[in-house]
């Protein structure tokens, strides 16, 4: 599946939530992060990010589609984060 995860967070969790979303996505731009991962890979990125949240004050927002081919991108300005598909 391919997702685009966005977060909130407090200030002091900020950097382990950044460090935890990198370890399964691409990140794009602040708090912004977006690839494709598996069912259980994201199961598991979930729990993780529950451990580090506040969840009287954080929010993560995921959406989800079954292929990256279902969603249309357009950037506009500064691209911070260009994902190259080169090996």
């Amino acid at each position: 599946m391919y997702v685009i995860l966005v977060y909130d967070l407090g200030e002091k969790r900020v950097g382990k939530m950044l460090k935890l979303c990198r370890q399964y996505l691409n990140w794009i731009q602040n708090s912004v992060f977006e690839g494709a991962i598996t069912e259980v890979k994201l199961k598991e990125l979930i729990a993780k990010a529950k451990k580090i949240m506040d969840n009287k004050k954080d929010s993560l927002i995921i959406f989800s589609s079954r292929d990256e081919k279902w969603l249309d991108k357009q950037v506009i300005g500064v691209e911070k984060n260009e994902l190259d598909n080169f090996l």
